[in-house]
């Protein structure tokens, strides 16, 4: 197929998700999502994205497999060790000024940074009083993140970043381990509540002290870039906190005066 032709059919198909099931794909990075969909079409065994748009529509099962297509889930516990010692070490004591504590973490992907927050809040001493938002479009990756389960072989891996994000604990003390899996406290979840979001069409839910929201704003265009910054300054409180992915930035948005660089290195910002 063509380039034109394969243009045309990719504006078809997101138009038609977005008709038939509200998705909106419409804002996102073009290159990622021309890979992603020519990986989706040959797992679908289609010929064509034509060929695969008639799956999704007619087709109950087709859109969620290709939701996990359309969708990025790669992530780790503790990614990025540095960010959740700037988090401990910066962020914290000022969170502790405030009697109760809500954080949104967009695009939580299948759980695993909502959990080393929880965790992060358990050790400083702030869980108990902190109610944390755990959002993302994938419901099937939702459904993964509150059952808490993940491959025994990525452990040590969480265990590392666990141990430089300046740990007071060992992360062994908040899972058990069988059959190949960890399953992560439950009691970490009585702090959480996760539910289905789109950046790219819903609304602010609640007012947050801080919003994590890392590596997600690289798949959008600038234009869904923009609109979600300025959910997340409508989201947060006043000297509110946000964090983004370490190849993320505030720049060449319309939203970018509303905050001060916090920890500049960590992409770490505060709210004016």
């Amino acid at each position: 197929m063509n380039t034109k032709d394969f243009d045309i059919e990719l504006r078809l198909l997101l138009d038609a998700i977005y008709l038939k099931y509200h998705y909106d794909f419409r804002g996102y990075a073009l290159a990622s999502l021309k890979r992603r969909l020519v990986q989706a079409t040959e797992r679908f065994g289609c010929q064509s994205l034509s060929q695969l748009q008639d799956q999704v529509l007619h087709e109950p099962t087709a859109f969620p497999r290709l939701l996990d297509f359309l969708t990025v889930q790669v992530s780790e516990m503790f990614r990025d060790p540095q960010y959740f010692r700037a988090l401990r070490e910066r962020v914290l004591p000022h969170l502790r000024t405030y009697p109760s504590l809500k954080i949104w973490v967009a695009g939580c992907s299948t759980g695993e940074e909502v959990y080393s927050l929880a965790i992060l809040l358990h050790e400083e001493g702030l869980l108990e009083r902190t109610l944390i938002y755990a959002t993302d479009i994938n419901v099937h990756a939702l459904k993964k993140a509150e059952q808490g389960v993940f491959d025994a072989d990525r452990v040590p891996l969480f265990t590392r970043n666990h141990r430089e994000s300046g740990a007071s604990s060992s992360l062994s003390d908040y899972y058990t381990a069988a059959y190949g899996h960890v399953v992560f406290d439950p009691s970490l979840k009585k702090h959480i509540v996760f539910s289905d979001h789109s950046l790219a069409t819903d609304s602010v839910f609640a007012e947050v002290q801080l919003l994590s929201c890392r590596n997600v704003l690289i798949y959008f265009n600038s234009e869904l870039q923009d609109r979600a910054v300025g959910l997340f300054a409508e989201a947060l409180c006043r000297k509110g906190f946000l964090g983004l992915g370490s190849k993320e930035s505030l720049r060449f948005t319309s939203h970018e005066s509303a905050f001060l660089d916090f920890v500049r290195e960590d992409r770490i910002y505060q709210k004016r």
